[in-house]
């Protein structure tokens, strides 16, 4: 699944994501604004595990499974504009807006906000067709300050 992913990614124009490779890429994007700012530490990979249990309703072994799996796909991966753009298609509005909550709660899961998180969620936002202020209400659902 991880080299059908990447090829699809890498197409000029990626097709829809089948929800299984959806949950990888989804996992992946995680796992990139958690290493945004260089520090990929223990409470950053318990928060990304407990994003994806309680999104996908997994058993905390298979949460942790889709992240390792995330970790080996977000080296391999695009830049983050076309690997965004893939999910986009990917993924309904509604879904999309819990996924930047579940971004900005993984940016802010080590209590600190460093710029390039900042500009790598506002990047992304904008890329999943989110506005400023959807991307702004869901930092504050997530527990980040204005």
């Amino acid at each position: 699944m991880f080299d059908t992913l990447i090829r699809r990614l890498l197409a000029p124009a990626p097709d829809r994501l089948p929800a299984p490779e959806g949950r990888l890429a989804m996992a992946a994007l995680l796992v990139r604004v958690a290493r945004a700012d260089g520090r990929y530490d223990a409470d950053e990979i318990a928060h990304i595990d407990r994003v994806l249990g309680q999104t996908y309703a997994l058993t905390p072994f298979a949460a942790a499974a889709l992240r390792a799996e995330a970790e080996g796909l977000e080296r391999e991966a695009p830049d983050t504009v076309r690997f965004t753009r893939a999910l986009k298609d990917a993924v309904p509005l509604e879904d999309r807006l819990a996924l930047v909550e579940g971004l900005w709660s993984v940016a802010l899961a080590d209590g600190q906000r460093s710029d390039e998180e900042d500009q790598l969620l506002r990047l992304i936002a904008r890329l999943l067709g989110l506005t400023d202020p959807q991307s702004a209400q869901a930092r504050h659902r997530a527990g980040g300050a204005a």
